[in-house]
């Protein structure tokens, strides 16, 4: 369904969205199509899905670097709210011959010179992300929580699945928690993997699948558990810790047998399926307030 074409009511407000990986940018452009909303999107290069282009009005790439060309373009379209949704890879800032790849405007290097020249800022999730808002703001564009287009997708507390952790794997839940919240303070990740109290892998800069992977060929004999948590300064506005199907998956082949997250604070795409899939693979899990 290509929407391209539709027309503008006088009511009708036009909203921004800016897209990298995975399912939760089609999940945030369905339901703003469904809420009445025409949907304008910065789709991030190397990372939006082109099947965005069927639930947006407005659809085009742009590299990372690309901010005046976003931004105009957003403007143009009458857009004055948006939302980031779904993951950006800072590793493809690091790969050779990026900045050629991404192709960095003069408004990029106006408010990233600090952390990309002089060195003299540090380039972790907050502090690029709130950089990116404060641009966006400076051009007229108010960033806002995805999470309030989609509240229905954040996990309640509870066991979600048909087996609860067991004793020995709470011990371990409340270990990682500890442990996530601490790194998560720092700005460095937020997933933990750990068994039998040991903590076996933490989340840097190459997100959460690969954690685990490391996990997983750290202790061949399986059966660990991985804590998911939000930052103790999580900005609602960016990077909320999401689930799918895909880390279920990734936990199973690297023999991950418990998955706990924090409740009101995480978001589960396709939860039916998630679950499902999770009780098919026996996986544990389970949402939580303060690891308890």
């Amino acid at each position: 369904m290509n929407r391209t074409s539709s027309l503008p009511s006088a009511e009708q407000e036009v909203f921004g969205l800016v897209a990298g990986w995975g399912k939760f940018p089609l999940e945030v452009a369905r339901r703003l199509q469904v809420a009445g909303k025409r949907v304008c999107c910065v789709a991030l290069a190397g990372h939006a899905s082109e099947e965005l282009r069927d639930w947006c009005d407005e659809f085009q790439v742009f590299g990372l670097g690309r901010m005046r060309a976003q931004t105009k373009f957003l403007r143009r379209h009458g857009v004055r709210r948006a939302t980031m949704a779904g993951k950006v890879f800072k590793t493809r800032l690091l790969e050779k011959f990026a900045f050629f790849r991404h192709r960095p405007d003069w408004l990029f290097w106006r408010y990233f010179y600090k952390q990309f020249v002089t060195g003299t800022e540090n380039r972790n999730d907050d502090t690029m992300l709130l950089t990116v808002t404060r641009l966006y703001h400076d051009q007229g564009i108010e960033f806002v929580p995805a999470t309030d287009l989609a509240p229905e997708l954040l996990i309640k507390e509870g066991v979600l699945t048909r087996r609860s952790p067991t004793a020995a794997q709470m011990r371990d839940v409340r270990l990682g928690w500890e442990l996530a919240k601490a790194m998560g303070g720092l700005d460095v990740g937020q997933s933990v993997a750990v068994k039998g109290r040991a903590a076996l892998a933490v989340e840097a800069i190459e997100g959460t699948d690969e954690c685990i992977r490391r996990a997983g060929t750290l202790c061949p004999v399986g059966g660990f558990t991985v804590v998911k948590v939000a930052k103790p300064q999580q900005d609602l506005r960016f990077d909320m810790p999401t689930i799918g199907e895909g880390t279920i998956r990734t936990m199973a082949e690297a023999g991950a047998a418990v998955l706990a997250v924090e409740a009101d604070m995480t978001i589960i795409l396709d939860k039916e399926a998630v679950l499902k899939l999770a009780d098919s693979l026996n996986i544990a899990i389970v949402a939580l307030r303060n690891g308890q």
